[in-house]
């Protein structure tokens, strides 16, 4: 059976179970308009069922950055002086109002695409609004995480809330009203973590915590979509490389149209033509974003860490060292490459861990269970189709969240996330 239809008929299997549930916690109507989950997590929303927002000329924000590691500052490449720094972004309002943390998904930027869509609605709606990268991305991997090593949520965490804490001293003149905190994806998960701990050091006191399509066990998550870079494509075994397939695809569609705008609304046209994906072809696309994500924490953590896994310990490297030998060895290195080199050898010395089911266990919202079950401050928003689900993860959200669980029947993994509905829910829920 072709891996889309296998991992289509866990989330069918997941989904049954909760039907009733589902039937009650999504919208009666719901219309967001893409069936397939692998082209919603592509294409995202069409961009006449978006929201009206506020440009960014309408928005007073800058980029700001902070000094959180210097003892590492001087110690990291000379190439790595982009990210020497922390830097975050902050849209301010005009007077006195709320705050809202935005943390990105895996390897995200803080100023990606899904960060500056929730930053226009936050700030549309008259909140102060600070957007972080994940702590899974280059440019934190090197300024905030002290052990340079993401993928343990406790520590990730540890890392968010100490940025949290200094963008607060360093942005003291601001006039903040409460505190909320959101995240996409990993940055849900994320945001579980930073929200219990603040429970135990009351710097926030967040009022609400809302977690959009978070993995529940982030090793199923990351299974899943290691799996998808596997599929097999069988239209292009005789015409080159899959890329060479897609590129073929888009330079027919180029001929039809006369141009490509290599926007959110291009795969949503792309599919309605006669060069559409296969569901091996977008599952191959997702497979490999993650995949070349992967790689790239790998380099990072290996290189700051000198672990010597990828680049030599002590390799002189400058703003002029060829980089590809060390990007393609990094390439070799998918997520479970780098658990296992990396990740798990140093959580099991900090932390005298055992065996990869604890490590699992840990990392993943089964850890909070009790924690999250008792907070109604927080919520989730997840769709029954998403890619990063697995068998039991529903029901977990379900059995725990109950009533503050929204579930949409559709979307992929986050790709009605700027569909107007959802964005409407997530400003009532954050209205309270």
């Amino acid at each position: 059976m072709p891996l889309y239809l296998r991992l289509a008929a866990l989330a069918v299997t997941s989904c049954l179970s909760l039907m009733a549930a589902a039937e009650t916690s999504a919208p009666a109507a719901y219309g967001f308009p893409i069936d397939n989950p692998f082209e919603a997590t592509i294409a995202g929303t069409p961009a006449e069922l978006r929201p009206a927002l506020p440009s960014d000329d309408d928005i007073d924000q800058g980029d700001y950055s902070l000094n959180l590691l210097p003892q590492r500052e001087a110690k990291l490449p000379s190439n790595f002086w982009p990210v020497k720094r922390l830097s975050y972004r902050l849209a301010r309002q005009a007077g006195p109002a709320p705050l809202i943390f935005i943390i990105a998904g895996t390897g995200g930027h803080y100023s990606g695409g899904k960060m500056e869509f929730l930053k226009r609605l936050y700030y549309g709606a008259g909140y102060h609004v600070v957007q972080l990268s994940s702590p899974t991305s280059y440019d934190f991997m090197a300024a905030a995480s002290r052990h340079a090593t993401p993928g343990f949520s406790v520590e990730d965490a540890k890392d968010l809330y100490r940025a949290m804490v200094a963008i607060r001293e360093q942005q003291e003149s601001l006039k903040i009203t409460e505190f909320y905190l959101t995240g996409y994806s990993l940055g849900g998960l994320d945001s579980a973590f930073v929200s219990h701990l603040d429970e135990q050091e009351r710097v926030f006191n967040f009022k609400r915590v809302l977690l959009i399509n978070p993995p529940v066990n982030l090793y199923t998550s990351v299974s899943n979509l290691q799996l998808l870079v596997q599929s097999e494509v069988p239209a292009v075994r005789n015409q080159g490389s899959f890329f060479e397939s897609l590129l073929g695809k888009l330079t027919h569609y180029f001929q039809d149209k006369g141009h490509i705008q290599m926007d959110d609304a291009l795969l949503y046209d792309f599919q309605e033509s006669k060069e559409r994906l296969s569901n091996e072809e977008m599952a191959m696309l997702i497979g490999s974003s993650f995949r070349f994500t992967a790689s790239d924490i790998a380099f990072t953590s290996d290189l700051i860490n000198q672990r010597g896994f990828i680049t030599p310990p002590h390799y002189p490297l400058d703003d002029g060292t060829n980089l590809t030998p060390f990007y393609k060895r990094a390439l070799l290195c998918d997520f479970d490459c780098y658990m296992t080199e990396q990740l798990i050898p140093f959580w099991r010395k900090k932390y005298d861990g055992s065996g990869l089911q604890m490590l699992i266990q840990q990392t993943s919202l089964y850890a909070l269970e009790d924690y999250l079950r008792q907070s109604p401050k927080i919520a989730v928003m997840h769709n029954a189709d998403d890619l990063i689900l697995g068998p039991g993860d529903l029901g977990f959200l379900k059995r725990t969240f109950g009533e503050r669980l929204t579930l949409y029947p559709r979307g992929g993994h986050c790709g009605n996330m700027d569909y107007r509905d959802n964005s409407q829910a997530m400003l009532e829920f954050f209205r309270g």
